[in-house]
């Protein structure tokens, strides 16, 4: 890969941080210049039964695109939607990219069932020299990919958003590999950090950033990796969490009780946090909230939180992380959530962690597959949901007594124990096969192994899982 000119006002952007000299130093002279960021912001709205597009704005960026120009397309089948950048001259497809949408979870829930909302999404590509047209696919009912709108976009037209605010902070380089164009960069933003927490701001990016890189396989991968970190100072500490009647100023719009559900946290304000991101270099974004309160969320393609506080924080950022970076489903199913299970009509997931077929044949894995274990897998199912059924009264319980939150992390800390001793003598603990129970249904839907970061509170993810972070790893930094 040719090295790219680094503009001005990205090096400008970096100075005063560590990387910045470095990045200065091999910003070659060449005649390799990276296009700018062009995001098509727009608003998918509907209820359970419809949606509909509607385009909001067009934003050229700041910074230069920090993409891989070798790797233009998806091929990973991954995401709900998916986006393509087409010249309008040849047909040729410019750009890809799969992805997911908070859209897409709240239709599944019962509000969607009685009225229509409206959610902001954006569509972030290397800014064309022509006009283009971009295609928005949805899933079938099959879940293959299926034309849902297309739209028109001229970089020249005189609509295009071209001036930025300036930039309301300067990002941090937690870590620093090398030029954007061949790195994974993911941007910790930061929300619900006042002035006096910017300290305390970067020391929770650097351990949560530190955690990342301990677990398989990014820790192998850690030098593919750039991490920057930003955040704005909002006048109270912590975020808002409406179900206690606490309500605070957000950088991002982040908060807690998403869909009602206590623990899910999600930003419904795109463009308050993508007006904040386009100031770092990034294709992956993790909000950090400063809180103690177990909570967390992911949509793969779009953003993922975590309670940076909270005793479990070090688990909820890898496995919303999952979520976000590699499209992994959620494997447990005994927890409450605010969206819908799949329903009876079962077709294959595009998740690549979760799969409705037991042929070994079609079986997603199959490559992967444990000779010896038997389809479906064996394990404690029945002593397991019988022990998650008082775990989760008594979780919610405790969050309507307004229980300290040490309580919660001690009920954890039970749980984790006592599944550890459940699976330790089982005979498949290790192998790989089809374990039902997954995907939110206690039946229908099959996991690959017994334990995952994706299954339980777990440290590890298992090898299908780590086969598929790996997978987007390489759409970032391999070459064609």
């Amino acid at each position: 890969m040719r090295q790219r000119v680094l503009p001005c006002s990205l090096l400008l952007l970096l100075a005063g941080t560590a990387a910045a000299a470095a990045t200065a130093a091999s910003a070659a002279v060449t005649d390799d210049v990276a296009p700018r960021t062009l995001r098509v912001d727009i608003q998918h709205s509907g209820d359970a039964g419809v949606e509909h597009y509607a385009l909001e704005r067009v934003v050229v960026e700041p910074l230069p695109w920090p993409g891989n120009p070798a790797r233009p397309l998806d091929d990973t089948n991954r995401g709900s939607q998916k986006f393509e950048v087409v010249d309008l001259g040849t047909g040729q497809v410019l750009y890809a990219r799969g992805y997911s949408t908070v859209f897409g979870e709240w239709r599944t829930t019962d509000e969607a069932k009685a009225l229509q909302r409206s959610f902001q999404e954006s569509l972030r590509f290397p800014m064309p020299d022509r006009p283009v047209l971009v295609k928005v696919y949805g899933r079938d009912v099959r879940n293959g990919f299926a034309l849902a709108w297309s739209l028109p976009v001229d970089p020249g037209a005189l609509d295009v958003e071209r001036a930025a605010m300036p930039a309301p902070a300067r990002p941090i380089a937690i870590r620093h590999n090398g030029d954007p164009a061949g790195k994974v960069d993911l941007l910790l933003l930061g929300d619900g950090y006042t002035a006096a927490q910017m300290d305390k701001f970067q020391a929770d990016a650097r351990r949560l950033s530190d955690r990342l890189f301990s677990v398989s396989p990014f820790k192998e991968r850690a030098s593919d990796f750039n991490v920057w970190a930003l955040a704005v100072p909002v006048p109270e500490s912590g975020i808002s969490r409406p179900s206690t009647g606490l309500h605070h100023a957000s950088a991002t719009g982040a908060r807690y009780d998403i869909f009602g559900s206590e623990r899910y946290i999600l930003t419904l304000d795109n463009r308050a946090f993508r007006d904040l991101a386009q100031h770092a270099p990034y294709e992956f974004v993790e909000i950090m909230v400063n809180g103690d309160t177990y909570g967390g969320g992911g949509i793969f393609g779009q953003f993922s939180t975590v309670a940076a506080d909270n005793d479990w924080a070090d688990y909820v950022f890898v496995h919303e992380f999952g979520h976000h970076f590699a499209g992994l489903a959620d494997e447990y199913y005994t927890s409450d959530v605010a969206y819908a299970a799949p329903d009876a009509h079962r077709v294959e997931p595009w998740e690549p962690n979760v799969s409705a077929l037991l042929d070994p044949a079609r079986l997603k894995w199959a490559a992967r597959r444990s000779p010896v274990a038997p389809l479906p897998t064996p394990w404690p199912k029945t002593e397991f949901e019988a022990y998650e059924r008082d775990v989760q009264a008594r979780r919610k319980a405790l969050r309507a007594e307004r229980r300290p939150e040490s309580e919660m992390s001690a009920l954890f800390r039970e749980e984790q124990a006592h599944v550890g001793a459940l699976f330790a003598d089982a005979k498949y603990r290790d192998a790989v096969g089809a374990f039902e129970g997954a995907n939110y249904a206690a039946t229908g839907y099959y996991r690959p192994q017994m334990q995952c970061l994706m299954f339980t509170r777990a440290d590890a993810f298992c090898s299908v899982c780590r086969d598929a972070i790996e997978d987007i790893i390489e759409l970032y930094v391999a070459g064609p």
